[in-house]
């Protein structure tokens, strides 16, 4: 059975590399090379997976969830520039590709010592773009 909790969280970013110049940045990714960053209001939904337990009838408590997702991410990238505050995702490109890898690195460990397995990380970018993250 599989189970999703939705979070939201506003944040600023910059795709680029440092080791190219301003033009070539903004040939590759455009926009959103802008070197004064741009933001987003990020969706991001964390499904897990597991059986259910029968003396609770939960796969496991979802404010549990919650609070595991707000104080290991929304609390570290709410309202912040993801390129320089956000520890864990220093030395990353901070495109939405990488940033769902980040987090699924960032909750795995968790969620599993809840008894659960993390199944996808889902982070929606634009009403347009998201991204699936289901593990290596």
């Amino acid at each position: 059975m599989f189970i999703t909790r939705r979070e939201r969280f506003s944040a600023a970013h910059r795709l680029f590399r440092e080791d190219w110049t301003d033009e070539k940045n903004l040939e590759v990714f455009g926009k959103c090379s802008n070197p004064s960053w741009h933001g987003h209001n990020y969706t991001l939904y964390v499904t897990v997976e597991g059986e259910v337990n029968q003396e609770t009838g939960f796969i496991l408590n979802l404010k549990n969830l919650s609070r595991l997702i707000q104080t290991k991410i929304i609390e570290k990238v709410d309202h912040k520039n993801l390129n320089i505050e956000v520890a864990f995702m220093k030395n990353h490109i901070v495109s939405t590709e990488n940033i769902a890898i980040a987090i699924w690195d960032e909750l795995e460990n968790y969620i599993i010592q809840s008894g659960a397995k993390l199944h996808c990380i889902k982070l929606v970018e634009t009403e347009n773009n998201f991204v699936e993250y289901f593990g290596k």
